[in-house]
């Protein structure tokens, strides 16, 4: 056997890559393949009159490495059912490796009981996962890191923060003295992260927050941030009530452009429209979840969204031929 093939055979163990998509974030999907240079394979998929999901592979798949990618934003169960009976669809099809690539994991904040008589949603989620037959997992900038421990199977927990920083990079000279701000004490670390690399200070919010309550109340303003722009992060606006309260705060204190900078837009309910009324400079995110064009028009081009698909679609490709995908991290 030639050596160079021998190498090639070697790093392919589990065969050549399949991508499969549901129908949550189509456009993120196309962009992957298009990283990869690889054509989305086709499926079909069916939502029967008594709302029961239907799901049927137009190719084999046996002995192939399959990516199925649905994030599981609104409508949430739908996407959900749809991602875990495609992923079963591919195990029962004789797939060598199924992976469970999910920009967007519902659930996230489910993730302890702190109060009585309460369900660990996110381990169930991730039971589900498994148990329909995924190998392996791909997130992104999950809410709480611990529930990578949730999973008895391997996987990538990735960061869009090295997608967001450079940008931030870029648009750092147009700011006048920036100050990274934390609306959550729980993200502070990354927040930090932030600071660091912009080589700026940080400032924190302190807040109060029921877990099962989606209202939050900001509380104080820990660090200076008097006549300063200032870039307010982080990991995703639901329904938007904290990241208004960090902006009001940040305005009562002095502040003069407000940056906001998210993971994921997940934008329940009216969020939009409360959010695209607030006095912020520019809003920064990325494409885990779609942002539907009614939404994204009431942001008035004030909102800038960054893919996420070279990221997924190197770690694919390097899952694939069993490379790290630390090294892209310096890791």
């Amino acid at each position: 056997m030639p050596a160079i093939y021998s190498a090639r055979h070697e790093r392919m163990k589990y065969g050549d890559i399949k991508l499969y998509t549901g129908s949550s974030c189509p456009e993120l999907a196309d962009r992957i393949a298009n990283y990869i240079g690889l054509e989305l394979c086709d499926r079909e998929i069916v939502q029967f009159p008594n709302e029961n999901l239907f799901v049927q592979l137009h190719s084999s798949v046996r002995g192939q490495d399959c990516y199925a990618i649905q994030t599981t934003s609104s409508p949430v169960h739908r996407n959900l059912m749809e991602m875990l009976i495609l992923l079963q669809t591919l195990r029962l099809d004789s797939a060598a490796r199924v992976t469970a690539v999910v920009p967007y994991l519902c659930y996230a904040r489910s993730d302890k009981k702190d109060q009585p008589r309460i369900p660990i949603t996110a381990r169930l989620v991730a039971d589900m996962i498994e148990v329909a037959g995924a190998d392996r997992y791909m997130f992104l900038d999950l809410h709480a890191g611990q529930i990578q421990g949730f999973f008895n199977i391997p996987g990538d927990v990735l960061t869009a923060f090295y997608i967001l920083i450079e940008y931030l990079k870029e648009i750092k000279n147009k700011m006048h003295r920036p100050v990274v701000v934390t609306a959550d004490l729980g993200f502070a670390k990354k927040a930090r992260n932030f600071a660091e690399s912009m080589d700026v200070p940080l400032a924190f919010i302190e807040k109060r927050r029921v877990s099962n309550d989606s209202k939050a109340q900001a509380l104080t303003m820990i660090g200076d941030v008097k006549d300063r722009d200032v870039v307010i992060v982080d990991d995703e606006v639901d329904t938007g009530g904290s990241m208004i309260q960090a902006v009001n705060l940040a305005k009562n204190s002095g502040a003069r452009n407000i940056f906001m900078v998210f993971v994921h837009p997940v934008f329940s309910a009216n969020a939009a429209d409360r959010l695209a009324a607030l006095p912020v400079t520019e809003f920064i995110t990325t494409d885990t979840i779609p942002i539907p064009q009614e939404k994204l028009a009431k942001f008035g081009g004030r909102l800038k969204t960054l893919s996420i698909a070279p990221l997924l679609g190197e770690v694919i490709l390097r899952a694939n031929e069993g490379r790290s995908g630390g090294e892209l991290f310096n890791e």
